[in-house]
């Protein structure tokens, strides 16, 4: 376990035997099912994910968990608390909880998540839930990584038209609405059922999955089960109609863009910062886009 946690350390600094060590593990690969909680914050998704990783160790289930949080712009500090709301698994041995900064990362997750997910798989821990640091308009990445998408509302929540604009309606797989136990919860899934008929029927078509809504109360442990009956009716869905075959296919194109944009930025800013006369150019003439192309090209001593 410490090991694991370690590996996760290394890949989150880019360090280079990450890559090594990836490399080696190649032979005990596996695709662990990924499922991703994401919501606006104060809908109780730590709380959630709680509850659903309490359901599955009674089903003597292996469980990982990555939540993210935001890094402050001015420390790059991250308060990492999500592990506080999960206390009663600390000592379990086969329930991994893991916190991770985003980095700034808009997308809401940290961009070593992928990697460390293919850890966590390595390791045996099946499935590996996702925990955002809370949905917004430019927060949706969750749904490129994650298998199932689960997208956590409250009653009280606000603007019904916000979702739409957030495009949660979009990349939800399962609606739960949380804190069933509070007036309002039927009004806010009548107001989703509502939103869903006026989502563009192309998409919808395409997937032929109708996303459910759930009703939980995370805090008192209801409605769990039949959350994760959702989420294994969606897993069999893409199993039967290939579509998760396909969907693995891009999460693996998507993987290697990022990492390209990554060696790329590191490159131009090592280009930026050992060559004056590159610097002294992009100073004086203005236009990065010629001396962002002499760098992709490779700009001598890149």
């Amino acid at each position: 376990m410490r090991a694991l946690a370690r590996a996760i350390t290394l890949v989150e600094r880019r360090d280079p035997e990450a890559r090594r060590l990836q490399e080696e593990l190649r032979d005990r690969a596996h695709d662990s099912y990924v499922v991703g909680f994401t919501g606006a914050p104060g809908t109780g998704k730590s709380t959630l994910v709680d509850a659903v990783v309490a359901f599955l160790r009674k089903q003597d289930r292996s469980v990982a968990v990555i939540a993210t949080d935001p890094n402050s712009p001015f420390t790059g500090g991250a308060i990492l608390g999500d592990r506080i709301r999960m206390q009663r698994h600390a000592l379990d041995a086969k329930v991994f909880i893991r916190s991770m900064g985003a980095r700034g990362h808009l997308g809401g997750l940290s961009l070593a998540t992928r990697e460390a997910i293919r850890l966590l798989a390595a390791f045996g821990f099946d499935p590996v839930i996702l925990e955002t640091v809370g949905v917004g308009q430019s927060e949706l990445e969750v749904a490129t990584i994650a298998n199932t998408t689960v997208v956590v509302l409250t009653p009280n929540l606000g603007d019904g038209v916000q979702m739409i604009k957030a495009g949660i309606l979009e990349i939800a797989d399962v609606f739960v609405v949380n804190k069933a136990d509070l007036e309002g919860h039927e009004r806010v899934a009548t107001e989703l059922r509502a939103m869903m008929s006026m989502v563009p029927k192309s998409s919808r078509e395409e997937a032929v999955w109708k996303p459910p809504i759930v009703a939980t109360s995370a805090a008192k442990q209801q409605g769990i089960d039949k959350l994760w009956d959702a989420i294994q009716a969606h897993r069999k869905h893409l199993e039967e109609s290939g579509r998760g075959e396909a969907l693995a296919e891009q999460r693996l194109r998507d993987e290697v863009a990022e990492v390209a944009a990554g060696m790329a930025r590191d490159r131009a800013q090592q280009a930026l910062s050992q060559d004056g006369d590159l610097a002294e150019r992009l100073a004086r003439d203005g236009t990065p886009y010629e001396v962002a192309e002499e760098i992709l090209k490779g700009y001598p001593g890149t």
